[in-house]
C-alpha cells in the first residue's frame, strides 16, 4: 500500500482522484488547493484532510507520492518542495511552463533516488502501444515520414473558467502546451528527440481574449533522420479524434477514431482499438489510471520511472521553440 496526495483541484485532478479511489493499493491521505472552497469540498468528498498550502500538506501527512495537478507555472515549485520533503512526484504535463523551469526539475530528478514521473498517459493507450510495436518491429521498412493532427475546440468560456490557461505567465502557452503536447510526445517517442524545429503559432480565433496560441503548425526533424509534420488547433468546431500516421518504405500505420490500422503488401488490417474509461472525464480514456497504477507499483524499483522529466523537457523544447520563432515569447524571456 502506498499513500498519495493531490495538489491542485482543477479539471484534471478528477482523473487522479478517480484512479486513486479505484486502485486498492493506493491510499489517498490529503488534498490541496489555494482556493479554500475547492480544497474543503474535495477533502469532504474523499474523506481526507484538506489544505490550502502544499507545504502544510507535506508536513502533516507525509505522502509517499504527490500528484501535481496545478496550473503549469506551479508544477516545478511544488515538485521541488515534495522531493525535499521525501515524497515521490507524479506531475501533470507540462513539466514546467518554460524550458528553464523544466530544467530545474530534470536536474533535481537526476540527484535523487525518489521517483519523478510525467503524465504522458497516452503512451499507455492500446493504440499508442500498438504503433510503437509496429515501428520497433521494422515491419514498415525504413521510416520515411510522419504526421500528427489535433483538431479540437476551446471557446472563450473555457478560458474564463480558469484564466491562467489563456495567460502566458500561468500556462506558458496554448494549444501546444495544454492539449496537443500528448500527441507531440508520441511523435518524439516513436521517432526520436527533435534535432530541428520550424514552427508557426498564432491566436486566430480569440484575439483580445487570450494571450496564447490557438493554432500551430510545426515541422520536426527527429534524431532518427525522419521528419514529421504536426498541426494543432483549438479553433475547430468540435473536439475531433486525434490523427497520427507513420509511413515507411513497406507500409504505414495510422491512428484515427481511436483505431489503429496497419497497411502493407498484404492489405489493411485493424490492429488495436482504444477502450474508454468510466467516471469523470471518461472521454480521455484509461491512460491516466494505468499510468498512476504503474507509477505506484514501481516505487520500489531502483531505476527511474520510464516517462521521466527529461521526456517532458523534450516536448517542452519543441513547443517553446515554436513560440520563440513565432514572436509569442516576451522579449528577453527564457525559452
Amino acid at each position: 500500500m502506498t499513500s498519495a496526495a493531490v495538489v491542485g483541484i482543477g479539471d484534471i485532478s478528477a482523473l487522479h482522484l478517480d484512479a486513486i479511489g479505484q486502485i486498492s493499493t493506493i491510499d489517498l491521505v490529503g488534498v490541496c488547493d489555494v482556493d479554500p472552497e475547492r480544497a474543503e469540498r474535495a477533502g469532504q468528498t474523499h474523506g481526507v484532510p484538506w489544505f490550502t498550502d502544499h507545504r502544510d500538506l507535506l508536513a502533516a501527512v507525509s505522502p509517499d507520492v504527490v500528484h501535481i495537478t496545478t496550473p503549469h507555472n506551479q508544477h516545478v515549485p511544488v515538485a521541488l518542495d515534495a522531493l525535499e520533503a521525501g515524497s515521490h512526484v507524479l506531475t501533470e504535463k507540462p513539466i514546467g511552463h518554460s524550458v528553464a523551469e523544466g530544467q530545474r526539475l530534470v536536474d533535481a530528478a537526476a540527484h535523487t533516488s525518489l521517483k519523478v514521473g510525467v503524465n504522458f498517459q497516452n503512451r499507455y493507450n492500446p493504440s499508442a502501444v500498438a504503433i510503437r510495436e509496429v515501428v520497433d518491429s521494422g515491419r514498415l521498412g525504413p521510416i520515411v515520414g510522419a504526421r500528427g493532427a489535433v483538431w479540437w475546440f476551446r471557446p472563450a468560456a473555457y478560458y474564463d473558467r480558469a484564466p491562467w490557461r489563456g495567460q502566458r505567465n500561468g500556462s506558458g502557452g496554448g494549444v501546444l502546451i495544454n492539449q496537443a503536447i500528448h500527441t507531440l510526445d508520441l511523435l518524439l517517442w516513436y521517432l526520436g528527440r527533435a534535432t530541428r524545429v520550424t514552427g508557426v503559432a498564432s491566436n486566430l480565433s480569440l484575439p483580445g481574449v487570450i494571450e496564447v496560441e490557438d493554432t500551430a503548425t510545426v515541422l520536426i526533424d527527429h534524431s532518427s533522420g525522419v521528419r514529421s509534420t504536426f498541426f494543432a488547433t483549438n479553433a475547430h468546431h468540435e473536439n475531433a479524434d486525434v490523427e497520427l500516421e507513420i509511413s515507411g518504405r513497406d507500409g504505414s500505420v495510422s491512428l484515427a477514431g481511436g483505431t489503429v490500422r496497419l497497411t502493407d503488401s498484404t492489405g489493411t488490417q485493424v490492429i488495436a482499438t482504444d477502450e474508454q474509461a468510466t467516471g469523470q472525464r471518461s472521454y480521455w480514456g484509461r491512460g491516466h489510471s494505468m499510468l498512476i497504477e504503474d507509477f505506484h507499483a514501481r516505487l520500489g524499483e531502483s531505476e527511474p520511472f520510464w516517462i521521466s522529466p527529461d521526456d517532458g523537457l523534450a516536448a517542452l523544447r519543441v513547443l517553446r521553440q515554436t513560440y520563440q520563432q513565432s514572436g509569442m515569447l516576451p522579449s528577453g524571456s527564457a525559452l
